[in-house]
């Protein structure tokens, strides 16, 4: 079972589709009482930085999130903003982050991007995994995943980078630390690479 944290922000509903095709069962938290019985979560998440911390604080989630993260050590997987929520904090913000995984999230220098559109970071890009663990199994060592971001993930010990994508520079499109996994990229909008990745989740 997949509990999808509906806090506000994020395309529940695709993440919804993908665990319908493969025959994953899946419900919703939006509540405290909706995250009883929990196997393995999922943390979405679009838009500003501060935007999503709030939105999550104001729920009435945040306590028990971290109770099922930190202390039971219950699998979670963050998604975009949803992956930088659990770093230390951000540049785009002022509030803290959950610091689920010890890392800041930083802008990408702009003159270091060769390309006409530098920002955002927008559309298809190859992800090399540097980690041999099972949220990869059975995708090439290239597969290619859908990007929509302005900011990155810095982890601040290296043996937390999954994996790394490369945007002027090299950097940790995929992290893990524990039983935490964050992924920069939109597997929901990655058709059958993002099927096997989060099909792969449900199986850790």
């Amino acid at each position: 079972m997949i509990t999808i944290i509906d806090y506000g922000v994020g395309n529940i509903n695709a993440f919804i589709n993908v665990y319908k095709r493969v025959d994953v069962p899946v419900k919703i938290a939006k509540t405290i009482y909706d995250l009883e019985d929990v196997q393995k979560l999922i943390l979405p998440g679009v838009g500003h930085f501060d935007h999503a911390m709030k939105q999550l604080n104001d729920s009435g989630m945040r306590e028990k999130l971290d109770e099922l993260v930190l202390e039971k050590n219950i699998p979670v997987i963050g998604i975009c903003v949803g992956m930088q929520m659990m770093a230390n904090h951000s540049d785009e913000g002022k509030l803290e982050g959950l610091k689920w995984i010890d890392a800041s999230v930083k802008k990408f220098d702009e003159s270091k991007i060769n390309q006409i559109t530098r920002l955002p970071h927008m559309g298809w890009n190859d992800v090399k995994p540097v980690k041999d663990l099972s949220l990869f199994a059975g995708l090439e060592q290239e597969a290619i995943f859908y990007f929509l971001h302005t900011y990155y993930f810095e982890c601040n010990n290296s043996e937390d980078i999954m994996a790394v994508s490369d945007y002027g520079i090299k950097f940790a499109s995929a992290a893990h630390h524990e039983n935490k996994y964050g992924i920069q990229f939109h597997p929901e909008k990655s058709h059958h690479y993002g099927e096997i990745l989060l099909h792969n989740f449900a199986k850790i």
